[in-house]
């Protein structure tokens, strides 16, 4: 049996406006929906830096809403917009993030340069699968 959940603010926003969840849990799995680097009002940050921060942030919230953590977290996809000389500073804040958030624990990862995501402003989407 699944569940699925909605995070508060932007989450409703996108169930109510695009019909769809953040996240679902299947036992002990729960997978996420891509997280943008958005705040509730989907306003973005001017950095790079602060987006992909803010992405981790929405994951989190988004796990936290289905009972786990990124302590949980065993894979993760990145898509990312790389549309100048970008991809050393995405890596790099990506990686410190990952560092940051699990500490030793590597999941895995697939990194994926796209052309365009969800909304015009993101040059980040994230999503996670956790066990827990």
């Amino acid at each position: 049996m699944s569940q699925f959940f909605v995070t508060p603010g932007y989450g409703e926003t996108q169930l109510k406006n695009l019909h769809y969840s953040q996240a679902v849990r299947i036992g002990d799995r729960v997978e996420t929906s891509g997280q943008g680097g958005w705040d509730d009002d989907f306003e973005f940050p001017e950095s790079l830096e602060a987006e992909i921060v803010r992405a981790f942030d929405n994951v989190e919230r988004t796990l936290r809403e289905a009972g786990t953590s990124w302590a949980d977290v065993v894979h993760v996809n990145s898509y990312h917009v790389l549309g100048d000389d970008s991809f050393d500073d995405h890596n790099r804040v990506m990686v410190e993030q990952f560092r940051e958030r699990m500490g030793d624990r590597a999941p895995i990862w697939t990194e994926s340069g796209v052309t365009a995501l969800g909304h015009p402003k993101m040059r980040v989407e994230i999503r996670v699968t956790a066990v827990g």
